[in-house]
């Protein structure tokens, strides 16, 4: 079997995974956010942290909580990696010295769903950093991400009120009812697969069959790939991540993490639907995604395997940096659901791919990571994209624009206009400033396009809060861990804020009627407007900057 064919088996395994357990699990979340009943563990969490599960918070209340618990838990992983020599489980010659710039960056990082690392994971934090620290961090943070996306779906539904539900409900639920159980049940079946967990602090020195010796290390690896992917987060346990065998062992349990990386931002739609009275705009929503990632796969693909012959070599450039147990295929198209999602787990060093393979994946998190995104921010995404395209429908009919029963006025685009190009503005802001100073130039590992390409994808995996990384650039240094720490924490929540005031707009109006001049959001068209409006804007905000590393590498 070629490896294009067995690529495309592959991919063809997960559409049908991921199409069957759409409805059920996306039911299944509306079910969770739509209940008026909540579990003892439940009732007893919200007593101790002193929440009202009964009281309703407006878009400036639910903000603030987010902004209050996500700096709380800054603060606290702060503290935790520099006091980690003191406390549990910790190691004991840490080969990296956690500074305050690295604690910053990670903090930041892991609470904004980012994941993006700056240090080698295995020898750097103690199991209980790791546990208690990172892998809480990957629930938490993905669980708030959902409830912002269900706090904007409310936005959607409500009339003529303010409030869009209460943020510590929608977190505990998200955390307790959707992302610990499904966790637990992955992290069994990657354990069945070959991932260790253990608490293992030393490493085993043993004999190989070749007669070298090899140091083996251990730790709680499965239960933390499980939530780290899921929960769209990233972060490996080990420097080089999912390509690890003791993360991702097999081909087998290379296809459940890639499950795992789409299946709730896939089926969100669904529950957006259910949400609206109305299952066909959940599947125009899903459409749009799946049009986009379809593109997306078909693209890498083609790059990468264009350039792979019947018989891999070291020579071959399409095998460089990719696992020889998964191969090209089955790694191309892990690097382009890591990019479409906000998920910095990676199989294989997106430095290593092809010019335009590297575009692919830069193009990906460009588009703002909504195909599907990460869990609620991509469909939170994708909605603001929606509200751009009616608006542009309606000024090519002359008409006020409507979507869902919502007039789309001055103030509902000005907030999805300035959502859109906040993240762009971070990330080309972030690279100029690292191009325009030797000191940060001198951190690539390579010059010209390809150096341009290395600074461009740190920023826009920061800014875009998705944590890969394209290598190749050292930025484990003070100015990097601040500047792309900042990119982290701008490019989380400005967005989370804009869109949470758009949702507070939108519930505060009435319902206006459908007339003969409302534009169907829920037929082909309206998916083929989305994605042409997404793609258009895509292009005219990075193409310039893409011109100067990919492109100009590619045609070099």
């Amino acid at each position: 079997m070629s490896s294009t064919t067995a690529g495309i088996l592959f991919l063809v395994s997960l559409v049908v995974a991921l199409a069957a357990v759409h409805v059920p699990l996306g039911d299944y979340m509306y079910r969770v956010y739509s209940s008026t009943k909540d579990s003892r563990i439940e009732k007893g969490i919200y007593r101790i942290i002193g929440a009202d599960p009964k009281a309703e918070q407006t878009w400036g209340a639910y903000a603030r909580s987010v902004l209050a618990f996500s700096a709380m838990s800054i603060l606290f992983l702060f503290a935790f990696q520099l006091l980690q020599n003191y406390l549990p489980l910790h190691l004991s010659d840490p080969a990296t010295e956690v500074t305050p710039a690295l604690a910053w960056n990670t903090a930041v990082s892991f609470v904004t769903n980012t994941n993006w690392q700056a240090y080698s994971g295995e020898s750097t934090y103690g199991h209980l950093v790791q546990m208690a620290g990172l892998a809480v961090q990957n629930f938490v943070s993905a669980a708030v991400g959902m409830s912002v996306a269900v706090a904007v779906m409310r936005g959607f539904v409500r009339t003529r009120t303010g409030d869009l539900g209460n943020f510590w409900v929608d977190l505990v639920r998200g955390t307790l009812r959707i992302l610990l159980p499904i966790s637990v049940v992955a992290a069994i079946a990657l354990v069945a697969g070959g991932a260790i967990q253990n608490f293992s602090l030393h490493s085993q020195v043993v004999d190989t069959v070749a007669g070298a010796q090899q140091t083996i290390p251990g730790g709680p690896v499965a239960s933390q790939e499980a939530i780290k992917n899921l929960g769209t987060n990233g972060g490996g346990f080990f420097n080089v991540n999912a390509a690890h065998p003791f993360e991702n062992p097999t081909t087998w349990t290379n296809w459940i993490i890639i499950f795992l990386l789409l299946v709730i931002a896939f089926s969100l739609p669904r529950t957006f639907g259910r949400m609206v009275g109305s299952t066909k705009q959940g599947l125009a929503i899903v459409a749009v995604q799946a049009t986009l990632a379809t593109i997306s796969w078909a693209a890498i693909l083609w790059t990468q395997l264009q350039h792979h012959g019947t018989v891999p070599t070291a020579v071959n450039a399409a095998m460089e940096g990719v696992e020889q147990r998964f191969g090209v295929a089955d790694s191309a198209i892990f690097a382009a659901a890591t990019t479409l999602t906000s998920t910095g787990s990676v199989n294989s060093f997106h430095d290593s791919y092809t010019s335009l393979g590297g575009m692919v994946l830069l193009l990906n998190m460009q588009l703002g990571e909504i195909a599907p995104g990460g869990v609620g921010s991509g469909l939170y995404g994708m909605l603001v994209l929606a509200v751009i395209t009616v608006f542009v429908a309606g000024l090519m009919v002359g008409r006020t624009p409507e979507y869902l029963g919502k007039k789309i006025t001055p103030r509902e685009i000005k907030l999805a206009a300035t959502y859109f190009l906040i993240t762009p503005l971070i990330v080309l802001t972030g690279t100029a400033l690292a191009m325009a100073m030797p000191g940060q130039r001198a951190g690539m590992l390579n010059s010209g396009p390809h150096g341009v390409s290395e600074v461009l994808y740190a920023f826009t995996s920061a800014g875009n809060n998705n944590g890969s990384a394209f290598a190749g650039i050292t930025v484990n240094t003070e100015w990097y861990n601040t500047a792309l720490g900042l990119a982290m924490a701008f490019g989380r929540f400005l967005p989370i804020i804009l869109v949470l005031a758009l949702a507070g707009s939108l519930a505060k109006q009435g319902h206006t009627p459908e007339s003969v001049g409302t534009l169907p959001t829920h037929r082909p068209q309206f998916v083929g407007m989305v994605s042409g409006v997404t793609l258009i804007l895509v292009a005219l905000t990075f193409l310039p900057m893409l011109a100067l590393g990919p492109l100009a590498e590619g045609l070099h």
